[in-house]
């Protein structure tokens, strides 16, 4: 631990005079060493345009960019590397296959999500269904909090088109039993099937060809890798068909002032320059993710998860949401006193050097359903400890103190 632990430069850091406990993973991990290295390198030894020029820098950057993408092939088991399209997060690769297919969805046709999505996974099916007069619905939760599965069958028809769900829940961390939702859709219709894949990819091992989605999104910055650089997985006889979502430099095969053509995949859907040194560096994080193992991580964070578990719920003034779920990294709770905001739990831990999360966690429907204003959100990664779990409840206990009445 104290090996891996060492390789992230910001653990060392102090908050509020106290050793910093970093326990917001779910919203963003902190970035190791190799990382930060690859980005700086990038910028200081091989900064050029990439696909455009045939001097050395150019072609040397293309390479390094297009091995991140086959890198991203592999760590997801895709089955061609031009499946791999390079966006700018999850919700731009969500927005990209919402826009791109318009034209395939028309008046009266249902698009399913569940009520467990982020906002990402909600807003553009809505605005999808806005411009084409198409039909949301929902699998809503139960009283467990987890997805009332029991009801899916009865959402699904002959005019389901698509249906997109989290693999993981960013607000909750439960873990959605995504082959039966995916084997229940493929019996019953033809619908394309997306899974939000942000808060899995650094967690689970992954094989898109195993799973047999059409679409799976997720973030670089989520997995140890820098932001403002996303995925979308795509199989190639759906992706192929999704219309651009922008126009410009690099999608294009030839260009006349009355008619453009397009050049095909990856590219099709890459307009522009893109992030380079940010897709390189997933590359790298992915390295780093895989010396490791990814099932290695999964192990060991269930392990934290499954102790912090333990140590909240020995607070009785704690209610954990969705306890005996199956879940990964994430655990969100609340005071039971009821006049207690989520933040103000949040503000006693951060004087304590505890980072956590509170609020609604972009989650505004979860926190409707669970009839609470948010939650306080604590996650894990790598290189989080047993110590600082035991930190946490120590934390805890002040703030109930501070805060009870």
């Amino acid at each position: 631990m104290q090996s891996i632990r060492s390789q992230f430069p910001i653990l060392d850091a102090t908050v509020n005079g106290k050793p910093l406990i970093y326990l917001d993973n779910g919203a963003t991990t902190q970035k190791p060493q190799v990382v930060i290295d690859a980005i700086q390198q990038y910028y200081s030894m091989l900064n050029a345009n990439v696909h455009r020029g045939i001097h050395t820098l150019s072609q040397e950057a293309t390479t390094a960019m297009e091995n991140s993408r086959l890198a991203v092939r592999n760590f997801i088991g895709a089955k061609e590397t031009h499946e791999i399209i390079f966006t700018y997060g999850t919700t731009d690769a969500i927005n990209m296959v919402a826009h791109g297919l318009t034209s395939h969805i028309h008046e009266g046709d249902e698009i399913l999500i569940t009520e467990l999505e982020h906002h990402a996974n909600i807003v553009p099916w809505q605005m999808l269904c806005e411009r084409t007069k198409a039909v949301l619905k929902y699998i809503p939760l139960n009283s467990e909090a987890d997805l009332a599965l029991d009801q899916l069958e009865g959402l699904l028809s002959h005019k389901t088109r698509i249906v997109a769900f989290n693999h993981v829940s960013n607000a909750l961390g439960i873990v959605n039993p995504v082959q039966e939702i995916i084997q229940k859709v493929r019996e019953k219709t033809q619908a394309l099937i997306l899974i939000d894949g942000a808060q899995a990819a650094a967690h689970i091992p992954l094989n898109m060809q195993e799973l047999g989605v059409d679409f799976y999104v997720f973030s670089a910055h989520k997995m140890y890798g820098p932001t403002g650089v996303g995925i979308l997985y795509g199989r190639e006889e759906v992706l192929k068909h999704l219309y651009p979502m922008r126009g410009g430099g690099e999608m294009i095969d030839t260009v006349t002032m009355q008619h453009s053509t397009y050049a095909g995949l990856p590219f099709l859907l890459e307009a522009g320059t893109p992030n380079i040194a940010g897709n390189i560096a997933l590359g790298t994080a992915i390295a780093f993710i895989e010396n490791i193992g990814v099932s290695e991580i999964g192990e060991y964070e269930d392990k934290l998860t499954e102790y912090a578990l333990q140590k909240i719920s020995e607070l009785d003034e704690l209610e954990i949401y969705a306890p005996q779920s199956k879940r990964s990294g994430a655990i969100s709770f609340n005071m039971r006193q009821k006049d207690v905001h989520p933040s103000d739990v949040g503000m006693i831990l951060d004087r304590m050097g505890i980072a956590v999360r509170t609020g609604h966690h972009c989650c505004q429907p979860i926190m409707h359903r669970l009839g609470i204003k948010g939650t306080v959100r604590a996650s894990f990664a790598i290189y989080n400890t047993l110590e600082e779990v035991d930190q946490l409840q120590e934390g805890l206990k002040k703030a109930i103190n501070m805060l009870a009445q």
